[in-house]
Parts: C-alpha cells; sequence; structure tokens
C-alpha cells in the first residue's frame, strides 16, 4: 500500500544544514497497522509530513497504492491526499463547529453534495462511538472524545490510509487504550491500513502488526512486532522494549549478583557464573530453564520474570543466573537459541 525508497530530506538551520532523513525505506502493507517510532530528533514528524506530501523530500520517492505521489503538480497531489486520512495529537477542531460540523467539513470542502453529507457524517459518528454527542462543541466534550472526532473527520473521505501523529500522547492511559482499540476496530471493520507515529512503545505493542525503528534519520530495524519486542537487536529499540516493559533488574538486585558472581568465581575452580537476560515468545519459560538445566548440567536460577502481551502473544523476559562448566554454559546458550530464545549476557 505505502511504498517509501531512499528518503532524505534536509532543512537549513542557524547552525548549518540539518539532515532529518537519510535514506529511508518502508514499505506497508495494504490493511496492516504500522508502527513507526523513535526517540525525540528521530526524523518521525519529517516522515509522516513527507507521506502526505506536506513536505517535498530532497530525493527519494513515495507511492500509495501503485502511484507515485513525489513528482506530482499540485492540482493532482490535492487529488491524491483525499486518500490520506490524518489524525493530530492536537485534536485541531473548529470551536465554533459542532461534533457534526467538525465531521463535515473535509465533506464540504471536497465537494460532496449538501443533501448526501449528513447520512455520511452521522454513519462516521456512529463508528466513532459518538451519535449521541453530535450537536455538542468541542468545549463541550473530553479530550478522548474530540480525538474521536479527529477520527471520524479523518475518516470522512474514505482514504486509504489513516495516519496518526502522535494522536494519543497528550491523553490519560486509560483513554489511551481506548483510542488505540478503537483505531483497531475501525482497521478490521473497513481494511483501512493504519500508519502510527508515536514515541511510545506501550502503543506500538498493543496495536501494531509491524513496527519500523527510527533514530538519527535512519531506519535501525523494522520487523513484526512480536518479533522486536522478543529480539530487540539496536540499542535504541532495546532501551525503548525495557521501557515499555519495566524489565530491567534494579540497582541493587543488579550489584548483589554481581557481588555473588565476583565471590563465586575463586571457591569454585573451573566452574562459571554468568547473568542473562532471556527473551522469547509464546514458549513456556519455565520448561525451558528445566529442560536447558537438566540437558546440559547448568543449574539456572530465575532471578526476576516479566510477561507481557504482544499481539496477543506471550513475550517473557527472564533474568538468570547460570552457574556450570563454560563449555556447558556454551551449549545451554547454543540450545536455548534453538529453541528461538535470545540470550544476553548483562554486565
Amino acid at each position: 500500500m505505502i511504498r517509501i525508497d531512499d528518503l532524505h530530506k534536509t532543512y537549513a538551520t542557524p547552525r548549518g544544514r540539518f539532515e532529518a532523513l537519510r535514506g529511508v525505506s518502508l514499505h506497508v502493507a495494504p490493511g496492516e497497522v504500522f508502527g513507526i517510532i523513535g526517540p525525540s530528533g528521530a526524523g518521525k514528524s519529517t516522515l509522516v509530513q513527507c507521506i502526505n506530501m506536506l513536505e517535498q523530500p530532497d530525493q527519494g520517492s513515495i507511492a500509495i497504492g501503485g502511484q507515485a505521489l513525489t513528482g506530482l503538480d499540485e492540482r493532482s497531489l490535492r487529488g491524491q491526499r483525499r486518500r490520506i486520512g490524518m489524525v493530530f495529537q492536537g485534536f485541531n477542531l473548529l470551536a465554533r463547529r459542532t461534533v457534526h460540523g467538525n465531521v463535515a467539513l473535509p465533506l464540504e470542502i471536497a465537494g460532496v453534495p449538501a443533501r448526501d453529507i449528513p447520512a455520511r457524517v452521522d454513519r462516521l459518528l456512529e463508528l466513532v462511538g459518538l451519535a449521541h454527542l453530535r450537536d455538542r462543541y468541542p468545549s463541550q466534550i473530553s479530550g478522548g472524545q474530540k480525538q474521536r472526532v479527529g477520527i471520524a473527520r479523518a475518516l470522512a473521505n474514505d482514504p486509504d490510509v489513516l495516519l496518526s501523529d502522535e494522536a494519543t500522547s497528550a491523553l490519560d492511559p486509560e483513554t489511551t487504550r481506548n483510542i488505540l482499540a478503537l483505531l483497531r476496530e475501525i482497521n478490521r471493520q473497513t481494511g483501512i491500513t493504519v500508519v502510527l507515529i508515536t514515541h511510545q512503545m506501550e502503543v506500538v505493542r498493543q496495536i501494531c502488526d509491524r513496527v519500523a525503528v527510527l533514530d538519527q534519520g535512519r531506519v535501525v530495524e523494522a520487523g513484526a512486532t512480536v518479533d522486536v519486542f522478543a529480539s530487540p537487536r539496536h540499542a535504541v529499540t532495546r532501551a525503548m522494549v525495557s521501557a515499555a516493559t519495566a524489565s530491567e533488574l534494579s540497582d541493587e538486585t543488579l550489584a548483589a549478583l554481581r557481588g555473588r558472581i565476583a565471590d563465586a568465581a575463586p571457591a569454585r575452580p573451573g566452574q562459571a557464573a554468568q547473568l542473562w537476560r532471556m527473551t522469547l515468545a509464546g514458549g513456556d519459560s519455565g520448561a525451558l530453564l528445566a529442560s536447558l538445566g537438566r540437558e546440559h548440567a547448568v543449574a539456572l536460577t530465575l532471578v526476576q520474570a516479566r510477561v507481557e502481551a504482544v499481539q496477543g502473544v506471550a513475550v517473557g523476559t527472564l533474568f538468570v543466573l547460570a552457574e556450570g562448566a563454560p563449555e556447558a554454559l556454551a551449549a545451554a546458550r547454543g540450545a536455548a537459541h534453538e529453541r528461538h530464545a535470545v540470550v544476553e549476557d548483562v554486565h
């Protein structure tokens, strides 16, 4: 549905030229919910502005449904933009228009006959659960309800793609969960392709089929959400996953384990002690540890474990104190890898 190839965008600043995007390439499949995440300054906002062509890239191409957007004249581009709905962090509702009037606005701009607009707006308000608030003004509804109006407005012209630019950042956790559930339900009902721009890994975990991680204008990691959570490869991704899952060891626990490992070294010649961080998706972590210990004659002590649901799959993060002969520990690590678990040393 969306194909982005070798996208570059540079801005002139008082401090010189700033490369916001440095060769970004992505493919978003039809009907999927795709997350684009990264820390502040990673290039997320620039990327979304390029996708809807509010910013012209310096180099590279963007196509939606096989139609290239780069290189179009302004008139043709206006027509193509109607295929893209946009949901904003700040809602951007018109204070003097009712809920119904805000959703009707893009239809009026598109030249839809006035007689056809009320029924289309009513259908959209029903879809987002706001039919009972159609005659209220933005000042009379909550933040979550305002975002629902924004979603309905973004869907008014029956777009092929819905872009959500930090749409839940200003909302409380419960409202965020409700809005994300609504977006997923709309995706299931209509088949619309959804692209979520966010800095919140929790948002990605709840709704996205796949995710791309941006850092300093580049895609540093991409894949199925469950795989990225279970086996983050890049340091930026690992930090974001750890923050979202609260799965790191406390400083006190880590210090105690390091002391135990240091004390064990001279006391047990020929033996080694290691602290592992293990991640696995959809497996039985207890059974895995038991079988590894039994098959390779190593002692595996579970220090801490956390299990998170990612797109319906249980992803476990385990901290394990592993003790045994060095060659036995290496064999156990290899066996864990063969069973689709990732093992990393914690230093």
